[in-house]
């Protein structure tokens, strides 16, 4: 993994947490590690460390400045916003300040975890030597598991986490692998069968390292142990036996098993920060404020897409609706990475998002089949998630697909349709894309159109409401019914239950005392919309 560097650090972490105050050497400057400032003790030269200076007023902090110039250090974390900016300038350390009440503890678990996010599965290395396995160079000097497990146990060693992802290995010499162990280094994860899985079920059954067979031929016995910490269970940690293990290998797994926990608590929280960082990029993406050239590579996504958006049931009596809304985006985000993978999914106005990829969606504007194997895929995704999440929260949940894009420069156009779908969705169709409830849209985005521009929200239907709330009279009702039924006089009648003749005279008296011309073609266009769309009417809920 490249270092990262200060610009990162700061678009990972975001303005909230971390304030820039000086970057004498601009942002380019890497940053390979964290640091906590011990006042008892001299500075260690640490190039591209980050100091966090604690129990330092950020007033008084020039000294520390100045020492972790001497020290190489590309920066000096200060609480609060006076700090000593000229020195900082002066001495070429870069300044920043640590916002709100976030203890230093936190602050230092996230810098760690920023400058660490994103790595992948690594080899494991001895402290200075290479990047700690699965968490970046920012945590070396906190030491790795390391060729210590391995050689003291006498095996190959790894760490996965619970879902058998391969978060580090070793490789010392002369210790053997098996064909398992190697396809779990290049694919990142465990081979799955049921085998393995049985064998995992007795691992995390026991609370100490157990012994298991090879599980066909070619391949080696395992000594294996859960690793958890405070009762939870964060992965295991796994050696091959290849005939050398120690005689103490057991005790000597258990006692690693705790600086395993360690590198299993940082490769959580390098990956939530992750999450954190792209669930605020994909917020920007959809508000059209982030660059969209910058935020595929960085979300993952590449070619077409659509935006799916999840909302609890509007008209659900919620005590604690911000509460229940995360347990929503929970099981969105669980239900998405379960089937493509690391998603980008985010919490706004109380609704969900997600992107979708519809790889087989094409570039050009020809007619479309009716329905692409995404959309089915999509469909069958929205309607798991409404399901479960609705049986998990006990409240109604609606989901709607929003138009499928040709890249992410245009998804606010998708998350425009998702939202306009949502408003139509109910009961009955709780589920739907855009393109099936098209007319359904089109007549709410007219709506919404027409309530903004008084041009075209004036006109003959509002001295016909203003009448009928007048005289008690029911001409609105008539007149929709009439033009719903397409001018026929029977069909407008059966809408409103009476007789052709009631109907005839109504529609006479409509003329008469409020001045509509049902001749006129585009007048009765006109009135229709404005009844069904500022009204609200329709002849089939009269």
């Amino acid at each position: 993994m490249d270092v990262p560097t200060l610009g990162d650090l700061l678009d990972v972490v975001g303005d909230s947490a971390l304030r820039l105050r000086a970057a004498p050497a601009g942002l380019a400057v890497p940053v390979a590690e964290v640091l906590l400032y011990d006042a008892g003790a001299p500075l260690p030269a640490a190039p591209g460390g980050l100091l966090l200076a604690v129990g330092v007023r950020a007033s008084a902090a020039g000294a520390v400045v100045r020492a972790a110039a001497r020290a190489g250090m590309a920066g000096v974390v200060v609480r609060g916003a006076d700090g000593p900016v000229g020195e900082a300038e002066t001495h070429g350390v870069a300044l920043l300040s640590l916002e709100g009440d976030m203890p230093w503890h936190e602050a230092h678990l996230l810098l760690v975890s920023a400058v660490g996010a994103g790595a992948g599965p690594g080899e494991f290395t001895g402290p200075g030597t290479g990047p700690a396995a699965g968490g970046g160079r920012g945590q070396r000097r906190a030491g790795a598991p390391g060729p210590a497990i391995a050689t003291a146990v006498g095996g190959a060693t790894a760490v996965e986490d619970p879902r058998q992802r391969l978060l580090a290995y070793s490789t010392v010499a002369g210790q053997a692998l098996d064909e398992d162990r190697r396809q779990g280094i290049l694919g990142r994860q465990v081979p799955a069968s049921a085998e393995n899985t049985e064998q995992y079920r007795v691992m995390f059954a026991a609370d100490h390292p157990v012994r298991l067979p090879a599980l066909g031929k070619g391949d080696l016995p395992r000594l294996a142990m859960p690793v958890r910490a405070g009762g939870e269970t964060l992965g295991s940690i796994w050696v091959v036996d290849g005939g050398m293990l120690a005689a103490d290998a057991e005790e000597t797994l258990a006692q690693g098993a705790s600086t395993a926990a360690l590198l299993l608590l940082r490769a959580r929280a390098a990956r939530e920060l992750a999450r954190h960082h792209n669930s605020d990029l994909l917020r920007r993406l959809l508000e059209g404020t982030a660059e969209a050239a910058t935020a595929a590579p960085r979300l993952g996504i590449d070619g077409a897409l659509r935006v799916a958006a999840f909302a609890l049931d509007a008209a659900a009596d919620l005590p604690d609706a911000e509460r229940t809304a995360l347990r929503l985006l929970d099981v969105v985000r669980l239900q998405c990475e379960a089937r493509y993978g690391r998603h980008a999914c985010v919490l706004v106005d109380g609704v969900v998002y997600a992107l979708l990829p519809a790889p087989e969606a094409p570039g050009g504007t020809g007619p479309e089949p009716r329905r692409r194997p995404h959309e089915q895929r999509h469909r069958a995704l929205a309607e798991d998630i409404v399901r479960r999440a609705g049986r998990a929260l006990r409240i109604p949940v609606r989901a709607a697909l929003g138009a499928v894009v040709p890249g992410v420069s245009a998804v606010t156009a998708s998350r425009a349709d998702a939202d306009l779908v949502l408003r139509v969705l109910d009961e009955q169709l709780p589920v739907a894309s855009v393109d099936e409830v098209r007319p359904r849209v089109t007549l709410l985005r007219l709506t919404q159109l027409m309530g903004e521009r008084r041009e075209l929200n004036e006109g003959a239907w509002r001295r016909v409401m203003a009448y009928d709330e007048a005289h008690g009279t029911e001409y609105a009702r008539t007149l929709i019914c009439f033009l719903d039924a397409g001018c026929d006089m029977a069909g407008a009648a059966r809408l409103l239950a009476v007789h052709p003749n009631t109907c005839r005279y109504r529609l006479r008296q409509a003329r008469q005392h409020v001045g509509i011309d049902l001749d006129d073609p585009d007048e009765r266009l006109v009135l229709w919309l404005q009844l069904r769309a500022l009204a609200g009417l329709t002849g089939a809920s009269s």
